[in-house]
């Protein structure tokens, strides 16, 4: 597949989530040859996980099902899944750029029957759902993936029941023989939009992220809560499946920390208000505390934060969360906090207890391979020494949705600008 692709004004863009659909629509409906490189085997990046947005708390399928329509319907896009960049070499108007596509071992024959996955034994964990759950070692990442194709675990690759899960397709559609290839694509401009990863919670040790079961965070609740997760949409505990009566959520969960995140993400506080709907919807009798520094619910979203703060099940309590510990006997987890209103020291009992952790840049952990800029927070920075290399998303500052495809539209605009002028 080497130089198989090639014209100047062509735009690569990196990333499938909100920012990088949006941008690379953007780019193609103006006309342009847009490449999509995509790490996960599916498009969608981590809206795709989500269970609703806020503040019309709908469903993220029905934005996707559109954006992947678009794609489909235009020939000027061409998507990579599986796929990350290593090497970006050049200029504005005239950048090579070195792609690594790894092995899916299903090939475009596959029409998603999942007679492969009925044939397999082998369980590993699904990254789809954080780890709450587990997949056959052949899956479908999950029932909305686009392209709706499976993928078969390289954890099997080499045993019989790779063979038999081979046997199992009646469209020839598993590959065995499937390498990691390397290919190179000649294009005008980049957008690097590649998102963010969740705060590690285990980082903050008081919290018994990892050790307590029934802790865990604002990315996995989402999960919980979703039709297609790993419960049916039913918010249980993880210890046991127990039911949840009441639910504590953490807020500022490593941010605004100069020890963890010096920042705040700006979202968190609306994801855990939107989350505790969830918990009410589900029973009647439920009840939620939401320990918080502050709550940041501006502009259009304040009624949001007005309309859940109403509710006679929401309890919100101004303090910072110390110490959280897990009964093992019970399962039941307490919350210590010093209550600012009061000043006293309060000690409760919840069946769950959600960090609200923070947006990390993806630049933070994976730089991109050129020579580029970032602020201390490991954001990318505006103004680059490499021109025709622009930020878009979470990959700059941390923002919600809405917010992500505006902010890519405009990226789309000066990838645009940067590939004209040559």
């Amino acid at each position: 597949m080497a130089d198989a692709f090639n014209g100047n004004r062509s735009i690569l863009v990196v990333g499938s989530g909100m920012s990088g659909l949006s941008a690379a629509l953007e780019a193609a409906e103006a006309g342009f040859q847009v490449y999509m490189v995509e790490k996960e085997p599916y498009l969608g990046g981590r809206v795709a996980r989500m269970n609703k947005y806020f503040p019309k708390l709908c469903p993220p399928s029905c934005g996707l099902e559109i954006n992947f329509r678009r794609i489909k319907n235009n020939p000027l896009i061409r998507f990579f899944t599986m796929a990350q960049v290593e090497k970006i070499q050049g200029e504005a108007g005239n950048f090579d750029v070195t792609v690594t596509l790894q092995p899916r071992y299903v090939n475009a024959n596959c029409t998603g029957c999942g007679k492969c996955e009925a044939a397999a034994g082998t369980e590993v964990p699904d990254s789809f759902n954080y780890g709450l759950s587990k997949v056959k070692a052949a899956y479908l990442p999950h029932e909305f993936a686009f392209p709706f194709r499976y993928v078969v675990a390289p954890q099997v690759i080499g045993t019989e029941e790779a063979v038999a899960i081979k046997a199992a397709c009646p469209y020839d559609a598993v590959d065995l023989d499937m390498k990691a290839e390397q290919f190179d694509l000649k294009v005008g401009s980049i957008v690097w939009a590649t998102g963010w990863v969740p705060y590690d919670a285990e980082k903050i040790g008081y919290y018994g992220f990892g050790k307590h079961k029934n802790v865990i965070s604002n990315v996995m609740m989402e999960r919980l809560a979703s039709a297609n997760g790993p419960t049916a949409g039913r918010i249980t505990r993880p210890s046991d499946g127990g039911e949840v009566k009441k639910v504590a959520f953490v807020q500022c969960a490593g941010s605004r920390d100069e020890n963890h995140l010096a920042y705040c993400s700006g979202v968190c506080c609306l994801a855990s208000l939107k989350q505790a709907t969830y918990v009410l919807e589900q029973d009647t009798e439920a009840q939620v505390s939401i320990f918080y520094i502050d709550i940041r619910a501006l502009g259009k979203y304040e009624d949001f934060y007005t309309k859940v703060q109403s509710e006679d099940r929401v309890t919100l309590i101004k303090g910072k969360a110390g110490e959280i510990t897990q009964d093992p006997q019970t399962g039941l987890v307490t919350v210590q906090v010093e209550d600012q209103s009061t000043g006293k020291i309060l000690k409760e009992q919840f069946d769950l207890v959600v960090l609200a952790t923070g947006m990390v840049p993806s630049t933070a952990v994976h730089k991109i391979p050129a020579e580029m800029a970032y602020d201390e927070s490991g954001f990318v920075l505006a103004n680059q020494p490499v021109q025709g290399i622009v930020g878009a998303g979470c990959v700059r500052k941390p923002v919600d949705v809405s917010a992500s495809v505006q902010d890519a539209t405009a990226a789309a605009l000066k990838a645009i600008q940067a590939t004209c002028r040559r």
